[in-house]
C-alpha cells in the first residue's frame, strides 16, 4: 500500500474541527484506502472501535433506500456522547444523501468524512445546503514520487518513461509487480464502471460507442485547443452526425466524473480569463494509453505536459494556459502567493527550441518565477531570471522549491 502522506496529513489537520471532510476523484484513485489510513491513525491514538462508523454504498450489504434509512442506521450506532468518526463511501450512491450529512454534522459528537467519485456531490443542493461548513480534498491518482516509493530500487529515468505510459492508478502496482499484462484488462474494468455507472446512467446517455470515440478525440488531443464545434465537424466527416450541444453534454460529464480536467485561458498581460479555446488533460495517463492503444505513444511531449498539469493540481495550483499576445505559456499556476510560469518540453537541447520556449516566457512583462521543464539531465541553469530543471527532479522535489 502507497501511503498517500499529503492526503493523510490533510486529514490529520482537519480533524475534529467543525466541517464536513469531503473527498473527491475518479474512482480507484484511492479514497477507500485513504479512508483505511486515517482509520488506522485514528486507532493508533486512541479511538476505539465502536467510534468508528464506516460504510462503503457501493457494498450490497448497505442497500439504504434513502436519507432516512441511511441517517437510522448511523444514529443507532451513536450511542453515548463520546466522540464518533462516520466515513461514507460513495455517498453519492443514496437519494437525498445530503440531508443524512448534514443532520449528521449538526451533532456535536460526530465527525463526517464523506467521498464520491462525480462532481455532482458539489453541487446543487449539497453545496447550498452546506455552504462553508465543508472542506474538499481533490484526490488524483499517484504522482509520481508516491509512484516511485513503490519501485524504490528502479533506476528514475525508465520508472519514469514507465509512469508516462501506464499512469499512476494505485491498483497499479501490484499488478505492474505480479503480472503487468493484465493491466489493460485491470484498466478497462476502471474505464467501465466510470463510463456506465458515473456517466451514462447519471447523464442518461445510452450510446456508448459515440462517447468513446469522443473521449479518444480529447484524449487524442490533449495540449491542444479543442472546441466543440471541432470534435463535432471531425465526428460528422467521419459519418457520425453530431451537433455542438450534444458534444458539450458529453463533455461536461467527462469533467464531472473527473475523467478529464479543463484548462482555461489566461490573457497574461491582462490578467484576465478568456472564454473560448479551452485545453483538456487526461486524469491518468494509464486510462489514456489503454483507451487510444499504440496511438498513445505517438506524442511524449504532451504526455509530459498532462504529467506536469496534474502535479501542479496536487500542489494546491489553479492552473491556466497562458496567452502572451501571439504566443503561449503552457501553464500559469496561481495561488494566494501570486503566479509561476512553466513551460514544458521533452528536449531542449536545439537552440531553436530553447528560444522558442524561452520567448513567451520573456514577453509575460512581470517578475513571478519562470520554468522550464525538460526531461534533459543537465544540471539546473539560469537564463536571465528563467530556470530550467529537470521535470523528475522538479516531481521528486519539495512543492514550494519550484
Amino acid at each position: 500500500m502507497v501511503e498517500r502522506t499529503e492526503y493523510l496529513d490533510t486529514l490529520k489537520r482537519w480533524k475534529d474541527k467543525n466541517v464536513i471532510k469531503v473527498i473527491t476523484g475518479i474512482r480507484r484513485c484511492g479514497k477507500s484506502t485513504l479512508f483505511d489510513l486515517f482509520i488506522t491513525y485514528l486507532k493508533e491514538n486512541g479511538v476505539s472501535d465502536h467510534q468508528i462508523i464506516k460504510i462503503n454504498l457501493e457494498d450490497a450489504d448497505y442497500d439504504f433506500q434513502n436519507y432516512k434509512e441511511l441517517y437510522r442506521y448511523i444514529s443507532q450506532k451513536i450511542t453515548n456522547n463520546e466522540k464518533y468518526y462516520v466515513f461514507l463511501d460513495e455517498v453519492q450512491n443514496v437519494p437525498q444523501f445530503q440531508k443524512a450529512v448534514d443532520s449528521l454534522y449538526i451533532k456535536e459528537n460526530v465527525d463526517v468524512y464523506i467521498t464520491g467519485s462525480n462532481a455532482y456531490l458539489l453541487s446543487g443542493e449539497l453545496a447550498t445546503l452546506l455552504s462553508g461548513r465543508y472542506i474538499e480534498v481533490k484526490m488524483l491518482p499517484l504522482s509520481f514520487k508516491e509512484y516511485r516509493s513503490a519501485f524504490p530500487d528502479m533506476e528514475l529515468q525508465p520508472l519514469f518513461l514507465n509512469y508516462m505510459k501506464n499512469g499512476g492508478m494505485p491498483g497499479n502496482i501490484e499488478i505492474l509487480k505480479s503480472n503487468p499484462n493484465d493491466l489493460d484488462q485491470y484498466l478497462d474494468g476502471i474505464f467501465s464502471t466510470i463510463v456506465y455507472k458515473d456517466i451514462m446512467s447519471r447523464n442518461s446517455i445510452s450510446d456508448k460507442i459515440l462517447l468513446e470515440n469522443i473521449l479518444k478525440f480529447i484524449f487524442d488531443c490533449i495540449g491542444s485547443s479543442v472546441s466543440t464545434k471541432k470534435i463535432s465537424d471531425t465526428l460528422t466527416s467521419k459519418g457520425t452526425s453530431i451537433s455542438n450541444h450534444t458534444v458539450e453534454k458529453y463533455i461536461t460529464a467527462f469533467v464531472d466524473s473527473f475523467l478529464i480536467y479543463k484548462a482555461e485561458r489566461f490573457d497574461v498581460k491582462g490578467k484576465s480569463l478568456l472564454a473560448r479555446d479551452y485545453k483538456y488533460y487526461a486524469v491518468d495517463t494509464g486510462l489514456r494509453s489503454y483507451l487510444l492503444g499504440k496511438k498513445a505513444d505517438s506524442d511524449m511531449g504532451h504526455i509530459l505536459e498532462n504529467i506536469v498539469y496534474l502535479e501542479l493540481l496536487r500542489r494546491g495550483y489553479k492552473v491556466y494556459v497562458g496567452k502572451v499576445d501571439e504566443l503561449e505559456v503552457d501553464f500559469v499556476a496561481e495561488n494566494r502567493e501570486g503566479l509561476k510560469y512553466y513551460q514544458v518540453a521533452l528536449t531542449l537541447r536545439d537552440d531553436k527550441v530553447l528560444q522558442r520556449e524561452l520567448k513567451s516566457l520573456q514577453k509575460t512583462g512581470d517578475h513571478y518565477p519562470k520554468y522550464l521543464l525538460t526531461l534533459d539531465m543537465d544540471l539546473e541553469a539560469d537564463y536571465n531570471g528563467i530556470t530550467k530543471v529537470n521535470v523528475i527532479d522538479w516531481l521528486l522535489n519539495e512543492k514550494n522549491k519550484w
